[in-house]
């Protein structure tokens, strides 16, 4: 079932009507660059859309391999699609990348519109020397002069936005959009979840549609992890260590220095001191490129003022689980004793949820504010601490950031299972205030088990966080 993506889709319709509205014309085509990280369904929403829209076809994804190989596979591909004039093609298939783009255009219908998916082109932009000139070319003299939609999609993010920047041979031939992952909301309904259990599946699966997909319907975490530490072959399992093995080899410095942030080291010191023993040059360039691949965010306290006190995190929540739970405990799963790695989880569930919602919670009241609680307009949602973590708030709602010109209001989360936000909470909250300012300001209580606390200004639950990604 295909649950989500409806914001997606509609920005694929309304290319491909601009497209059919064009038949006839000059130039008809129109481009889109889509970026996202693996597996996080681009591929599927691409089929999703050519079954939809019924149109003649052709998906073809690379792989790694040689040039030659890349023109073996799109030869193949082109003969199984459903482009009317596939067989102009097939029956002479040129030798070369630049003349298979020019006659890719012969196969396209003139009268209709058609879909053309190139997938995983970092691949081709990497292996086919002068591959983005060729496309440049192909597209400038053949392929937007046919009625065709060109989806162009890639899982290395840096190489999908290198491609259309300045200077890059082709820039501004597309439009972009980013695909992200599935929302707790789209999980909450794909798998007939409360909003408190949606939040945990969020979590847990980082919004991987594979992964969502094997939920349990209505079933809580537990009932979850019961069924995927017991196969081995789960995509809970299976799908970091494949997403990481094809980005770095086993013994990169950048693996061992996520895998450090993964175990909980948040500051450059504590990784750089972590169990790995990393050099600084090591680790300063690690850390570069993890940023450039969105695995790793690097953030700074959102205050008036400004700071060196950088914190590193785990981008992908799935991500950030599988470090903590499943990658060092694979000796266990592996000798069938799924039952030692859930005792495990559990001992460190709560404290590990309670830090791990805090981007989701901050990324839902970015989206709600301002509302009937919070009357005021977030330029940037962030969090502010200081060195020695004496003053940690969970939330600031500020004008921009990371150095704000005005703090607008601040809150605190606590997540916890049967244990509400209370007076003690607020009374913490309250006296952490003059860290950022000595005026007053609005306060947020975000709770999973309710608020009892009566001096806030803005109270927010599962279901309250939830409504950001349906409204």
């Amino acid at each position: 079932m295909f649950i989500g993506r409806d914001r997606e889709l509609g920005v694929l319709s309304a290319l491909l009507r601009q497209v059919a509205d064009g038949v006839g014309e000059d130039r008809p085509g129109r481009c889109l660059l889509i970026r996202g990280r693996r597996r996080i369904g681009k591929s599927m929403l691409a089929e999703e859309f050519i079954q939809r829209s019924g149109l003649p076809a052709l998906f073809f994804s690379a792989a790694d391999g040689q040039p030659s190989d890349h023109l073996g596979r799109l030869r193949e591909d082109i003969a199984a699609s459903s482009l009317p004039d596939s067989e102009v093609y097939t029956e002479h298939p040129p030798a070369s990348w630049s003349g298979a783009l020019d006659a890719l255009a012969d196969a396209l219908p003139l009268d209709e519109p058609s879909i053309v998916v190139l997938d995983e082109v970092p691949y081709l932009m990497r292996d086919v020397p002068g591959f983005e000139g060729y496309l440049q070319r192909a597209w400038d003299r053949f392929l937007s002069r046919h009625p065709v939609l060109l989806l162009l999609i890639g899982s290395d993010l840096a190489m999908m936005e290198a491609l259309n920047d300045y200077e890059r041979p082709f820039h501004q031939r597309g439009t972009e959009m980013v695909v992200g992952p599935l929302t707790p909301a789209d999980i909450g309904d794909m798998a007939g979840l409360e909003p408190a259990d949606a939040f945990d599946a969020a979590l847990v699966t980082g919004g991987l549609p594979l992964l969502c997909g094997e939920w349990p319907r209505g079933g809580t975490v537990w009932d979850y992890l019961g069924g995927a530490l017991d196969s081995p072959v789960s995509a809970l399992q299976v799908s970091a260590e494949r997403s990481l093995s094809s980005e770095f080899p086993p013994a990169a410095q950048a693996r061992k220095v996520l895998t450090a942030i993964g175990n909980g080291e948040r500051t450059f010191t504590n990784i750089q001191r972590s169990g790995e023993h990393i050099a600084l040059s090591s680790l300063n360039a690690a850390l570069k490129t993890l940023e450039s691949k969105r695995l790793v965010n690097a953030e700074l306290p959102l205050s008036l003022k400004a700071s060196k006190d950088r914190r590193y995190s785990i981008a992908d929540p799935y991500l950030r689980f599988w470090l903590s739970f499943i990658g060092p405990n694979m000796t266990e799963l592996e000798r069938q004793r799924p039952d030692l790695v859930l005792d495990r989880i559990k001992a460190s569930w709560s404290a590990w949820r309670g830090r791990a919602v805090e981007p989701l919670v901050r990324e839902a009241l970015w989206r709600l504010l301002p509302d009937e609680r919070i009357d005021v307009a977030p330029g940037a949602v962030g969090a502010y601490w200081t060195r020695t973590n004496d003053v940690e708030i969970d939330v600031v709602v500020a004008d921009r950031g990371p150095i704000a010109k005005e703090v607008r209001a601040i809150g605190s989360i606590k997540w916890r299972d049967e244990a509400p936000f209370d007076v003690r909470d607020l009374t913490r909250l309250e006296n952490q205030r003059s860290a950022l300012t000595d005026g007053p300001l609005p306060l947020i209580a975000v709770s999973r088990s309710g608020v009892t606390a009566k001096r806030v200004d803005g109270a927010y639950g599962p279901e309250d966080l939830l409504a950001a990604w349906r409204s």
